[in-house]
């Protein structure tokens, strides 16, 4: 056996899922499923017992999963120990992401990998995510953040955050009256939108929860398309039309009590924050220690 085997064992056991753990590995599925069948091979032992929607650890899982688990945290502090002594150049991480995810998640990851490896570098740049998307498959940056997940050939996503989206109204009587009536939100069809520029994934994820409503989106009074949220709470706030963001972007004005927040009519209201990544090139190792300090501040809080 060796590490990667080990590795791709902890991930299945932890995600309870081939699918994901071969995307948080940065591996095809059957690679993945290679790594377990000459692991059970060797150790003569049924590691996992499948159904039809996850994968549990079986009683030899279990046992194997303590020391599997053990020996990849150690393969990790060596590799963390190696850097901090290493006197190597410093080296620098191109980042590209969407609104929600530059504003709201990164400062956090950030925060965390420059105190584990406080030697390397960020550049980052804050787009739609059409831009990010296209950014990844031009190889101009190492890794991207997205609101929603565009199908392009050699994109990879992995989601590591639940974002809910809302409408944000003003706070007038009007919407404060809708607001206590509760239920119905067939009011919308009636108001002038403010939306998220064309290519932003808050938009792309808007229109199509409006649809699932029942809503015809080109039939909606959209009066401005704005590319900054800040731009479009003032907007709403001065009465010019309701606007749908993100709960983390609207969440301190809803609290001070400068807009009013309506959640969406139906119950999957929520999207995927992703991280996207070229999966046609070998990620550096400074990507790769990025993306797993994403899932440990946030996929891990699962």
């Amino acid at each position: 056996m060796n590490l990667k085997q080990l590795e791709a064992f902890v991930r299945v056991s932890e995600r309870r899922s081939f699918s994901k753990a071969a995307k948080e590995l940065f591996l095809t599925q059957p690679t993945v499923s290679a790594h377990i069948s000459s692991l059970e091979k060797e150790l003569d032992a049924r590691l996992f017992v499948r159904n039809t929607k996850e994968v549990d650890l079986s009683e030899e899982g279990k046992k194997l999963y303590e020391y599997a688990k053990q020996m990849v945290n150690l393969e990790r502090k060596i590799e963390d120990a190696f850097m901090e002594g290493n006197k190597r150049e410093q080296q620098c991480i191109t980042i590209a992401a969407s609104t929600i995810p530059a504003q709201y998640l990164l400062p956090r990851v950030l925060a965390a990998f420059n105190e584990k490896y406080p030697n390397e570098q960020f550049k980052i740049s804050e787009t739609d995510s059409a831009q990010v998307v296209e950014q990844v498959l031009n190889r101009t940056i190492d890794v991207g953040f997205t609101g929603t997940v565009l199908e392009k050939r050699h994109c990879a996503y992995i989601p590591f955050y639940k974002d809910e989206l809302m409408i944000i109204t003003p706070n007038q009587e009007k919407y404060r009256e809708y607001q206590e009536k509760g239920g119905k939100t067939s009011w919308l069809v009636d108001e002038s939108f403010i939306m998220r520029e064309e290519g932003s994934g808050t938009r792309k994820e808007a229109e199509k929860q409006l649809r699932r409503s029942g809503i015809d989106v080109s039939a909606l009074n959209i009066v401005a398309s704005i590319e900054n949220q800040e731009t479009i709470k003032r907007s709403v706030e001065n009465g010019m039309g309701i606007s749908i963001i993100s709960r983390l972007a609207a969440q301190k004005e809803i609290e001070e009590g400068n807009l009013l927040g309506f959640e969406l009519p139906f119950k999957d209201r929520v999207r995927n924050i992703n991280i996207v990544y070229n999966k046609g090139i070998r990620l550096s190792g400074i990507t790769e220690r990025f993306i797993r300090t994403v899932r440990e501040v946030y996929c891990d809080e699962e």
